[in-house]
């Protein structure tokens, strides 16, 4: 199967602003069709558009080597943050195959193979880098960068203001959720000097949930 980024320049520039508007009006108003797509990486894929029409447009007309270079490099980002977009909230349901025949995706097996859940718990490093600023970083337990690792979606952090450490994780009353290392949460004044338990786990991009970690602690600065 040809690659479906390996577009000429016009044409990348006319599928990349298109996809941006029809995923936008499938993710916003009153009650979005497309409730899965975070914003966070909606406006990521927005701000690649961005950069890439800017590089484009000013080889529309006389342009020097640096702007090629320049929009070449800017095509080669653009694809960087498409691809995994796609394959992250585009390839299954609640998005059709009429959608993705609208927007110049390709059908895909329609069988794809089960993404099982997360058989690891992450590793957490509370810090407080601010007054009522609690900061998670995560990675895989043993890795030697923070961040999620690439069978994930992001992690989950429970939590829970309390005088004594519940017994259960489901006395973690509260649920945050991040896509990219740290998480951070950011307290009230009143809550200043407070203890917070809290345990994470992994999630995928179908929402499949891995195994809480042991209930650890952090005083909110």
């Amino acid at each position: 199967m040809a690659d479906y980024l390996s577009l000429p320049d016009a044409d990348f520039d006319r599928f990349f602003k298109f996809m941006n508007e029809y995923v936008e009006g499938k993710c916003t108003g009153a009650q979005p069709v497309w409730p899965h797509i975070p914003q966070a990486a909606r406006t990521a894929m927005a701000d690649a558009c961005t950069v890439w029409a800017a590089a484009f447009a000013k080889t529309a007309g006389p342009h020097t080597p640096v702007d090629t270079e320049a929009k070449n490099d800017a095509k080669e980002a653009a694809k960087r943050v498409i691809r995994p977009f796609v394959n992250q909230y585009l390839r299954y349901p609640p998005v059709t195959d009429e959608d993705r025949t609208a927007m110049g995706i390709p059908k895909h097996d329609t069988k794809p193979t089960p993404v099982p859940a997360p058989e690891d718990v992450p590793e957490v490093a509370a810090s407080t880098p601010l007054p009522r600023v609690l900061r998670f970083n995560f990675r895989r337990l043993g890795a030697k960068r923070w961040g999620k690792p690439a069978h994930v979606h992001g992690m989950e952090l429970a939590w829970v203001i309390a005088d004594a450490p519940p017994a259960e994780t489901e006395g973690l009353l509260h649920s945050s959720f991040s896509t990219s290392s740290p998480l951070e949460l950011t307290f009230k004044e009143s809550e200043r000097g407070k203890r917070v338990y809290y345990a994470a786990r992994w999630e995928t991009g179908t929402v499949k949930k891995g195994n809480f970690s042991e209930i650890f602690s952090a005083v909110v600065p």
